[in-house]
């Protein structure tokens, strides 16, 4: 009796050991994820005060969102700044900038107000540069996503479609869309949008192809997530820094190819447009020049702008460059 008795006391410790090691394994199991989750949160936290003091620190994409941002506010001002249509006739036609503080950019040949042209057309350009920009990378990303996460025959096919559209000059592409459309703000942001996609869909496939075999992917598949989750949880959020630098540079680049196919006279006609102020000046450029000069200066000053907050962003979301400064 002496002997079990012992027996039975020596062996409750190892018991209560073995117990409490199981609910330590079961307390790390239930709250190791949420402690990871919390770590992440407060790395991208931190990343992301490191981004902002880069972009902070870099006078070039200071001064791009600057602009930008008086663009935006131009845009969303122009109904209290100019009310009415801005392509009635106002005044008489081709008064000089100064000649009347009303019109204190003057007018154009059928007496518009070449201020309020400006203004409207602000909200055109960045609507349609914007619209452009998010269905370009809505198509881009899910085609880069798919054929770089899955490779193989998906890959093969879906790498096959890009470099058919990337053989067809995107200009083109865009002329055709909207010959056989209507041409309308609508049909120009989509036209430009699907023209504009290849470039996103490799940019998406190479960083796809890159990290799919990453270790925290490696462990998103053993904790049972599904192909979707893994997508767009686990790889997308690690691909976006490049792709948030390509939108920057394809919104200003849409915001051209609008201007052009304005100034090509396939605009929306119900709608003033910078491309549309110069197409309508160019038959006085000799006598009235500030008619093309004006809004020649916002398309270039718009498009400096995006280029210049596009290079700071890539200086801030580029590892490399990071290091480097």
């Amino acid at each position: 009796m002496a002997s079990e008795s012992s027996n039975i006391i020596s062996t409750t410790p190892k018991q209560s050991a073995g117990s409490s090691s199981w609910r330590r394994q079961l307390a790390g199991a239930l709250f190791g994820q949420r402690r990871e989750r919390i770590a992440a949160a407060g790395l991208s936290r931190r990343s992301g005060r490191g981004v902002l003091r880069t972009l902070a620190g870099n006078p070039s994409a200071l001064s791009g969102l600057v602009l930008l941002a008086a663009f935006i506010v131009l845009a969303l001002a122009a109904p209290h700044l100019f009310p009415g249509d801005p392509l009635d006739m106002v005044a008489a036609p081709f008064e000089w900038p100064g000649s009347d503080p009303q019109y204190w950019l003057g007018t154009d040949s059928l007496g518009r107000d070449v201020a309020a042209g400006i203004a409207h057309g602000t909200r055109v350009s960045l609507l349609i540069g914007a619209s452009a920009a998010g269905i370009g990378l809505l198509i881009g990303t899910l085609v880069g996503a798919v054929g770089g996460f899955f490779g193989g025959l998906v890959d093969n096919v879906l790498v096959r479609v890009t470099e058919l559209f990337q053989t067809i000059p995107s200009f083109l592409l865009v002329i055709v869309i909207v010959a056989i459309g209507r041409p309308s703000v609508e049909v120009i942001a989509l036209a430009i949008g699907v023209a504009s996609w290849p470039t996103v869909a490799r940019i998406v496939r190479a960083e796809f192809r890159t990290l799919r075999e990453a270790d925290f992917v490696l462990a998103a598949r053993t904790q049972g997530f599904g192909n979707a989750r893994i997508i767009f949880g686990e790889i997308l959020p690690n691909a976006l820094p490049p792709v948030i630098v390509t939108a920057s540079v394809m919104v200003a680049s849409a915001i051209l190819i609008e201007s052009s196919l304005s100034f090509l006279g396939m605009g929306d006609p119900n709608v003033v447009s910078w491309g549309a102020m110069i197409g309508a000046g160019r038959d006085s450029l000799r006598t009235a020049w500030y008619l093309t000069a004006v809004p020649g200066t916002a398309i270039v000053v718009a498009v400096l702008a995006l280029n210049l907050l596009g290079d700071g962003l890539n200086d801030a979301l580029n590892p490399r460059l990071r290091e480097r400064t």
